[in-house]
């Protein structure tokens, strides 16, 4: 049995292909589309037998139901996931035959979700993998608030229990988390995507904690905040989502149908990098430069069946954008500004710019739009944290003011919602906190 890991540094999602030893092939935690696990069946001349999801997923839209589709896979998923897509379900200690040698046995292990299990994969009778999905990860264990406030404590109880099932397999069994960093799904916890028992009982913080009343406090002590689109995505993934088969094509839509389309109250993504949207840009878009956390934003700040139109750069992989707009469920694609921005300009068509500023210009009042962990490590002296998932809920003073976060995209995504509800004194820092100590020799402040 040979284990092969995938990862989606945007999502902070990591997905496994294992290759069962007998010409047959399981994908556990499939994205939406894993096309990459396919093609690697195909060179390994397997046969996808298995498409295995661990839990609901809030992050991102499964890809076991359309994969289960199209391979002639079974897909299994936990029986209290109450899928209604064709599925097996599976339960506490449930165990299927994946192989001739290979054995599934599914752990009940709520806690990241009331549904949540684990999958222990045996070998010839033996531990040989763990699949942790959103329990046990590198470094800390899966966040339990993504089910309301009023089940989050409850959910951290049963999670320090559901990793106490973990204690009697042995140190060296590895284990496959389906989140790690860059995820919101997870708390924080270490870089390395995968691990061992053994080394999360010497490293992870969570993990040793003994006492369940300690554990849940230190757990639910560390949440963060989570993207909006997180709340919809189960019951999406529970009624089973769209199939595709292959990535749709943006349509390219003349000046005019912007027009309509902002008329209409539609909504417009600029998804060119920073300098370019600062130099020009149609008024009232919103930022998100394409890069692997844009799907993260996206949801964050666009509600799910908003029609979106795009602007783009000639270079930009328009693949990749709808990729991930469909990973998270944005399936209102209408299409992108046909020529980009220099065809806004050339029909005559208004443009708002944003200034962009070196450290050395940098004067209060600034507003640092990081997650508030990443503002607590070190900030510019008296800049105020608001982070940017909460810009469009809040009411600022229109007064000059400087928009920062760590390099400078999530800086310019504020600026722009910022400017689109007024403000008419926005620039935004080129860089972030370690860029501006470097270039002045300053300290930066810790802590709130």
């Amino acid at each position: 049995m040979r284990v092969h890991e995938f990862v989606d540094e945007g999502l902070g999602h990591s997905s496994y292909l294992v290759d069962l030893g007998d010409g047959l092939a399981a994908v556990v935690d499939a994205p939406r589309f894993p096309n990459a696990h396919e093609q690697l069946t195909g060179r390994l001349e397997l046969r996808m037998a298995w498409t295995l999801d661990t839990h609901s997923h809030a992050d991102y839209v499964t890809g076991s139901p359309a994969l289960a589709a199209r391979t002639d896979a079974v897909f299994v998923a936990p029986a209290a996931s109450r899928l209604t897509t064709p599925h097996r379900p599976v339960g506490e200690g449930d165990e299927l035959s994946l192989g001739d040698t290979v054995t599934l046995v599914a752990v009940a292990t709520p806690g990241h979700t009331p549904d949540h299990h684990a999958y222990l994969l045996q070998d010839g009778g033996q531990p040989a993998a763990l699949f942790s999905g959103g329990s046990l990860m590198v470094g800390t264990v899966g966040r339990t608030d993504l089910c309301g406030p009023e089940r989050t404590e409850p959910l951290a109880h049963e999670m320090f229990r559901s990793l106490r099932r973990f204690d009697d397999l042995p140190d060296d069994l590895p284990v496959y988390p389906t989140h790690g960093a860059g995820s919101f799904c997870s708390a924080p916890g270490a870089s390395p995507r995968t691990t061992t028992l053994g080394r999360e009982r010497v490293t992870n913080p969570l993990f040793t904690i003994t006492d369940e009343g300690e554990f849940v406090e230190r757990l639910i002590g560390g949440f963060g905040t989570f993207p909006t689109y997180f709340t919809h995505l189960p019951e999406l993934n529970r009624l089973g989502p769209r199939r595709y088969d292959a990535l749709p094509r943006l349509e390219r839509l003349s000046v005019d149908d912007v027009d309509h389309h902002l008329a209409a109250g539609g909504v417009v993504v600029d998804a060119r990098p920073v300098a370019a949207f600062g130099d020009g840009h149609i008024p009232g878009a919103i930022a998100n430069t394409l890069r692997p956390p844009f799907a993260s934003w996206l949801g964050w700040l666009v509600p799910p069946e908003a029609p979106i139109v795009f602007v783009l750069d000639d270079g930009q992989d328009r693949n990749e954008l709808v990729r991930q707009c469909l990973d998270i469920g944005h399936e209102n694609l209408v299409g992108e500004l046909a020529g980009g921005i220099d065809a806004w300009q050339t029909a005559g068509r208004p443009v708002e710019t944003i200034d962009l500023i070196d450290p050395s210009r940098l004067a209060g009042p600034i507003l640092d739009v990081r997650q508030a962990n990443e503002y607590t490590t070190g900030h510019v002296p008296g800049a105020c944290n608001v982070e940017l998932g909460t810009i469009p809920t809040i009411h600022l003073p229109d007064e000059p003011l400087t928009v920062m976060c760590g390099h400078g995209e999530r800086a310019m995504t504020a600026a722009s919602i910022l400017t689109a509800s007024g403000h008419t004194a926005v620039t935004v820092l080129v860089g972030g906190p370690d860029t501006w100590a470097t270039d002045t020799g300053r300290i930066l402040a810790v802590g709130r």
